[in-house]
């Protein structure tokens, strides 16, 4: 009597693994208030890193000054996996408390891993922003959900061209040196790295585009767009990255709290 018991125990661990995946979980719907706590919480590191507006001739090296040490270990603490980020910037910082080196938090960059910061810190689960020390990661789960739940995807991607930024949500660049022509190129390569670069948009004055992004100037700074009439960022001059995709942020806006969803992903 134990024999057949003793093979359906060798067998349960392959039966398990024969079992299909489960289906992915729709995103959850978040209230109005989400989008204030972005907004109020990015704004906010701003101004703690002194209300810098890019340019060139920002302060050398603010990150790596000693009052910003916490800073950079609570955006780091924001990703499940810092690419030995703090481990090697503790070191550094160890050394020297009150005078450290010019290379701290040099590396590896630190901007998606601000951007994520601010979402986990508004309330945003990782289910719905999927928080990665590489913007192009965590830009593959939303653009997973735009296309997998386009009614109810907390984000979806638009051309530059096609939609003018509000406040709240992501403006995106490729950074590499053959950068896509379309964000929908991404979704053919999903999962392997691309260096881009997204911040968060805070306000939209005529002719310009206002976002916040990290590790811009090495500090947490705000950067002017220029933007047409209609608002559309206009393209960056040679030398700068390329546009590649603005993230409309839906947090706040789908129902229950918002109006009837736009179906589908932009093309």
């Amino acid at each position: 009597m134990l024999r057949p018991l003793r093979t359906l125990l060798l067998f349960m661990p392959l039966l398990a693994c024969a079992a299909p995946p489960a289906p992915p979980r729709p995103p959850l719907p978040y209230p109005e208030s989400v989008r204030a706590r972005i907004l109020a919480i990015a704004r906010a590191e701003w101004a703690e890193w002194g209300g810098i507006v890019a340019d060139p001739a920002a302060p050398p090296r603010l990150e790596a000054r000693p009052e910003n040490f916490p800073r950079l270990i609570a955006y780091w603490n924001a990703v499940p996996r810092d690419e030995g980020a703090l481990a090697r910037n503790r070191g550094i910082y160890a050394a020297d408390p009150a005078h450290p080196p010019a290379t701290l938090w040099a590396d590896p960059p630190w901007s998606a891993a601000f951007v994520s910061y601010v979402m986990l810190r508004a309330g945003v689960d990782r289910r719905e922003f999927p928080s990665n020390a590489s913007h192009a990661l965590y830009l593959d789960g939303l653009l997973a959900d735009a296309r997998d739940f386009p009614a109810q995807a907390p984000f979806l991607p638009y051309r530059p061209e096609e939609y003018a930024p509000r406040a709240g949500d992501l403006v995106c660049a490729d950074r590499s040196r053959q950068p896509l022509a379309d964000w929908s190129e991404r979704l053919a390569e999903a999962g392997q790295f691309r260096p881009m670069h997204c911040d968060i948009v805070t306000a939209t004055p005529p002719g310009f585009v206002e976002a916040i992004g990290g590790n811009v100037a090495d500090a947490v700074t705000l950067s002017r767009f220029p933007a047409d009439a209609q608002g559309r960022l206009l393209p960056r001059p040679a030398g700068h990255a390329r546009w590649l995709v603005v993230m409309r942020n839906r947090l706040g806006q789908l129902p229950p709290w918002g109006g009837v969803p736009m179906a589908g992903l932009s093309r």
